[in-house]
């Protein structure tokens, strides 16, 4: 969850006007980005960094290959298979897929009261939302916590990253005509420039199912990087006319794919998904971000359950 506000400004609109709770506001928000920047530079992440340099990770030639596309484009695209090799684990991945959508589907057509969502994005139901207890009995969990993931991850950070969310997404097919909102949109997220996010498509994704959407080179760095350029807590919604107007529909990659595609990206960069208006879209999605987020623009979205002294430094310090 991205933080956007504090009880510094619910605190002033229960006593001052409206137009002085945006003016606490607009303090708040200076404040939030003068802190990430105090953690990115000089405390969280300047630690973090000093971690990874002491112990680089060794990559083998599948996580390498990821890495460079990430670095040159924003994104790759592998399969789970690629990754993790591993038919037992996928096969656990399929149950707990089974298992949410038949429970989804079934509050669904008693009216939903029931779903996990959030305000605003009423169209994402999710296995876990906030709050939760999470362990390596986890079959995403223990992926996304492996050090198969953490290694890349970190590498592309350069520096120890923290897994800050993880959850299962099923994506509620909408009316053709309806208006595309929040995440359907095209955006930046907010919360990092220093992000890794991984979906992992747990069934077949065609064009009418939302599939994930990305403009390459937007990410930090990349030639896109100055259209509406990333900040933390940046207004980074432009309209889809604004955003086609400067960069052209060919640049734009879909990610149509079968189940166990895995997408690793940047979401500093602009992209959207989550669109359909055939059949639900259900992925699995995992975020790696930098210390310095958690310390000022982000909330973790679970706790660790196991056993923290029996983890190795680096997966301890990613999920706390």
């Amino acid at each position: 969850m991205h933080r956007q506000t504090t009880t510094f400004s619910r605190r002033v609109n229960r006593v001052l006007t409206h137009r002085a709770d945006r003016v606490a506001k607009a303090v708040e928000r200076r404040g939030i980005r003068a802190t990430y920047r105090l953690h990115d530079h000089l405390l969280s992440n300047r630690r973090s960094r000093a971690l990874f340099e002491a112990d680089r990770p060794a990559l083998d030639d599948v996580q390498r290959r990821i890495l460079g596309q990430v670095e040159a484009r924003g994104f790759s695209v592998a399969t789970f298979d690629d990754v993790f090799g591993d038919a037992a684990h996928w096969a656990e991945l399929e149950a707990m897929r089974d298992r949410f959508v038949a429970e989804t589907e079934a509050d669904l057509a008693k009216g939903g009261e029931h779903v996990r969502v959030r305000a605003g994005k009423e169209f994402v139901v999710r296995l876990h939302s906030y709050g939760v207890e999470l362990g390596l009995d986890d079959p995403w969990f223990r992926a996304v916590a492996s050090r198969r993931l953490l290694d890349l991850a970190n590498t592309y950070l350069e520096m120890w990253s923290k897994l800050e969310y993880v959850d299962v997404w099923y994506s509620v097919p909408q009316p053709a005509d309806a208006p595309r909102i929040s995440s359907q949109r095209w955006h930046r997220d907010y919360n990092d420039q220093h992000l890794l996010k991984v979906f992992l498509y747990l069934v077949d994704v065609d064009a009418d199912m939302g599939p994930f959407q990305y403009v390459p080179g937007s990410q930090p760095g990349g030639p896109y990087a100055d259209k509406w350029p990333w900040q933390p807590l940046g207004q980074n919604y432009p309209t889809e006319e604004e955003l086609e107007a400067l960069i052209p529909s060919s640049a734009i990659e879909a990610f149509t794919a079968p189940k166990g595609t895995l997408i690793f990206c940047n979401t500093a960069g602009f992209h959207r998904g989550g669109f359909s208006t055939s059949d639900p879209r259900v992925l699995a999605t995992a975020t790696y971000s930098s210390p310095a987020s958690l310390a000022s623009l982000t909330v973790r979205s679970y706790t660790y359950s196991g056993s923290l002294g029996e983890l190795d430094p680096v997966t301890r310090f990613a999920l706390t």
